[in-house]
């Protein structure tokens, strides 16, 4: 005979009470979770995860003795396998990025219908990561402003004249031809292909030319 499923042990951080008495109540209508503590205070939140390890931290971000974030991290840094789900009021990408770097599973606003709050709760104890919608395409613009930050980086220490002979390279060009498209003797592109070559870490042309594709060079000639 299968035993009965243990139910999620969540521990609540919120630091207006009525707030902490809507979600418990909100919570505990479904048999598969359970309220074992409550906090209001940063301090508290750390204090209360490591006496009851529960499986989920719901919290607010924002709290009038410390705030949500640090706890996260101080949370997970002493306990990894405990899940924190951030609540807010406010979509404010700065406290997004900085939950998600806390270690935070999951971020969802406050205005969340008590189904999908209890579908994150769940799916974030199973080791999903979930974030609500409306917050979905920040999280993909900030990514994409990211990468393009890091890929222009690996270009910042060649010359605009190298980025040219280096699009040319990988474009299959020859240092001849290099040299005709540029009006540049056959030498100084020898050495500026030397140059680009060391300032890259690559070892001959094919690699300099697979670099540079798979790095979107295109996006940053002037």
């Amino acid at each position: 005979m299968t035993s009965p499923k243990s139910p999620l042990n969540i521990l609540l951080v919120d630091d207006h009470e009525v707030v902490r008495l809507g979600l418990k109540s909100l919570i505990e209508r479904h048999v598969g979770l359970r309220v074992i503590a409550e906090a209001s205070t940063e301090d508290e939140a750390v204090e209360q995860a490591e006496l009851h390890q529960p499986d989920v931290v719901l919290m607010d971000i924002r709290l009038a003795s410390g705030n949500g974030v640090d706890a996260c991290q101080r949370i997970k840094r002493a306990h990894p396998d405990i899940k924190v789900i951030m609540l807010t009021s406010y979509a404010e990408d700065e406290m997004l990025f900085s939950a998600i770097r806390a270690g935070a599973s999951g971020y969802v606003l406050k205005q969340v219908g008590s189904t999908d709050l209890v579908r994150t709760i769940e799916a974030v104890a199973r080791g999903e990561s979930m974030l609500d919608p409306s917050l979905t395409q920040r999280v993909f613009d900030e990514m994409r402003r990211t990468l393009q930050k890091e890929e222009a980086a690996v270009f910042e220490e060649l010359t605009a004249q190298e980025r040219q002979v280096l699009s040319l390279i990988a474009n299959g060009k020859t240092n001849r031809a290099i040299a005709q498209e540029l009006f540049l003797s056959e030498g100084t592109v020898r050495n500026y292909v030397s140059s680009i070559l060391s300032k890259l870490g690559v070892s001959n042309r094919a690699e300099a030319a697979a670099f540079a594709i798979e790095h979107h060079l295109k996006d940053y000639l002037a």
